[in-house]
Formats: C-alpha cells, structure tokens, sequence
C-alpha cells in the first residue's frame, strides 16, 4: 500500500461576496480533490481542541495522527527541531516574527513577506547586538525565525496574525516574566529603525521589519515514532520550519524541494514532482502547502483561489494519477488544517473539510470538494488524531 496526504494549509474558509458568496474552495477549479470528494469519503474533522491555542502547531499534530492534549509543549520547540537546536532544561524556545508595527498597529506580521536572505543579515544583527547573557536568535524562513533564553515564572503571549490591524498594546507579553521579553522588543525597534535593509525596503515601498515578535514558547516534546506507531515509513515535502521540525520528531525523513517559499510564490511543480518520486521508496507521503493560508492571513480571496488551484493541478492531480496508475493498492488524504477564513484574517477553530480515496473506500456524496459538500455528508470526526487511524484502516 502506498498512502499520500495533501495539505493544503488554511484552505477553508467562508463564503465571501469577492466570489459570487462562494468560498474558495467552491470558486477555484479543482478537478483532482473534486474526484477524490466524489468517489471517496467526504466529511468534516476537528484538528484543534478548544482548550489549545487555534494554529497549525496544534492542527498538525493532530493531522500527523498525535493527540494534542497529550503531547503540544507550543509552536517554538517544532521549529527549533527542525534546526537541531539544543535547548537546555532550563531555557525555553519562542518564535520570533520579524513584523511590521505602525502608530501601536500591527500592520504586517510578516514584514512585507520579508525574504529569508534579508531576514537573515537583520537577525544576525540583532543576535550580535540584543543576543548574548542566555539570550541566542537564530534565522529561520523569511519572517519566522527563533529565540531561546533563559527564563523563571509564566509568560503569556499572542501570535501576531491575531492582531493584525490592531493595536498591540494589551497584547505584547505579559506575566510574571514578561520583562526581559518587553525589553528585547523594545530593544530590537530601536535598532531596526535606522537598519539599511529597512531603509532600503521603505525606498521600494515594502513593509519594512520595525520590530520583532516573541510568542509560541515553550520546551521540546517527546513524540513516539510514526513506524512504531503505524508500521509506515513516512516521508515529508514542506518548506516551512513547523512541519520540517514535527517530520523530524515522528521519525519521518524531509524532502527539501528548491523554490519552495512558504507563500503563495512557492514551487508547486517542484513538490508535486518530489511527491511522486517518494512514493517509490516511502509507505506513506505527506505534502504541506502554506500557501493559502498566507492569502488567508492576507486577506487575499483571488490569490487563495489561486493557490489552491495551483495545488490541485500541480500535486493533487499528479500525485492522483500517479497512485491510479499503480492498481488499487493506495488511498489519497486531502485536507486543511485549519480554517483561515479571509474575512477574519487568523485561524478559527470551526472544522475542516477533508476527503479520502482509494483502496475499499465507496463514496458517500458523489459533489466536488467544498467545506458544504463535507458538512452534508454525515461524516464528522471529533477528535482530529484520530483520522490518521481511520484514514489508514477504514473499510
């Protein structure tokens, strides 16, 4: 058997007037997760419990087939896995976003989808500069980089895609051990202000990095491997830290595919081309697209249609026929994570759409793939960890 998941990150969302009340999904042209809806089974999952913070740590997890509850430590500790950083039993790991802060707004929190080369000089800057006395930065993909440091006592934090156009006062840390985190931040605004990089970024018109932006923290889990778990041997296609970090810790190996950004810009041949050649040597293969998420976040409808339409004809569709091609030994996984509905701009903890076909598996609502098509379907999965399982043995 061979299994292959496509996730198409932030996908669902709500009907929008942009798109004659359509919602994305329903408006793009998808051919290939319209087959798998019609000829599979179709229904809705919940990835994120309500107790949990609403993001694609949390949802992954449960997508990867690990119970959140149990296992979720916080975002920072995937993405420092990815790099094989070591943190100390006494430190703690925090995302760090590069974003762009106007007047007390949170303006961008991507800087203007700042690129991993610029990135990159300005955290080195800020490593040699505010870094040191326990407190180490490291450059991640574009605006997602990381920070580790030493520290006592809580801390509350807020992802800054939350906030966007809002102010953030009232959402910078907070807690008994916000301090020296309100004093990095602080810090790192005075020195970006007058940053060439920026300068120059405000020179073309490109949000500029005023500030960066801790949140996500926490210390490293403990995952069981996926092959002792399943009896699979796993394999992952992404291009950001999260998912290449969750990969590393279930055991899965990591395709890098070049090109691959993270946005909507990102090369969707290229993964789609990596897909098909893993299945040759993997049992089970797992395509991560961040791309209309970052439309979501961007309150973009057309270019998350657009996303989602290049998923489709360049993954979903090569990928499928690929597995066809191989007799009925296989089953094909598409699903969002989350929602990233355009109107709200941030994550929501509604359920996702998902679709499954393959080997055994009869269909239950012969209509293309939408977040409607799903809900009408009868099929509901509570506890979103538990779809791997009947993804891998349902009848």
């Amino acid at each position: 058997m061979r299994y292959a998941i496509i996730i198409p990150d932030g996908a669902a969302d709500e009907a929008l007037d942009e798109l004659g009340g359509k919602t994305p999904l329903e408006a793009a042209n998808t051919p290939a997760m319209d087959w798998i809806a019609a000829n599979g089974k179709c229904g809705t999952v919940c990835n994120i419990p309500e107790s949990l913070p609403c993001g694609s740590d949390v949802a992954l997890l449960s997508v990867f087939g690990y119970d959140p509850t149990e296992c979720y430590t916080g975002r920072a500790p995937l993405e420092a896995a990815a790099q094989g950083l070591e943190i100390a039993d006494d430190e703690v790991v925090f995302r760090c976003n590069l974003v762009t802060i106007v007047d007390g707004i949170m303006v961008d929190n991507t800087a203007g989808h700042i690129s991993t080369e610029e990135a990159a000089a300005i955290i080195d800057q800020i490593n040699r500069t505010i870094g040191g006395e326990g407190v180490r930065f490291f450059g991640g993909v574009g605006y997602r980089h990381l920070m580790i440091c030493k520290i006592e006592g809580d801390v509350r934090t807020v992802p800054p895609h939350d906030i966007l156009g809002q102010p953030v006062k009232g959402s910078l840390p907070s807690g008994r051990s916000a301090a020296p985190l309100l004093e990095l931040i602080e810090r790192s605004q005075e020195l970006l202000a007058e940053n060439e990089i920026n300068v120059v970024r405000r020179d073309l018109g490109e949000n500029p990095a005023t500030s960066i932006w801790l949140w996500g923290e926490g210390k490293m889990p403990t995952l069981k491997p996926f092959l002792d778990r399943f009896e699979l041997e796993g394999a992952a296609i992404m291009a950001v830290d999260l998912v290449r970090g969750l990969s590393k810790l279930i055991g899965w190996e990591v395709i890098e595919v070049e090109g691959a950004t993270g946005y909507v810009d990102t090369n969707y041949a290229g993964k789609g081309a990596a897909a098909i050649a893993a299945l040759d040597r993997f049992d089970i293969v797992t395509v991560h697209i961040e791309a209309p998420d970052e439309a979501g976040h961007n309150a973009n409808p057309k270019a998350k249609v657009h996303a989602i339409e290049q998923i489709d004809k360049h993954i979903v569709t090569p990928v499928l026929e690929r597995l066809r091609s191989q007799g009925d030994m296989w089953r094909i996984l598409v699903l969002p994570d989350h929602p990233t509905p355009c109107k709200v701009r941030t994550h929501t903890y509604d359920p996702v759409p998902f679709a499954i076909a393959g080997r055994q598996i009869e269909s239950l609502v012969h209509e293309p793939f939408s977040e409607e098509t799903a809900r009408t379907s009868g099929l509901h999965v509570p506890l979103g960890h538990e779809l791997m399982e009947y993804f891998l043995t349902v009848r």
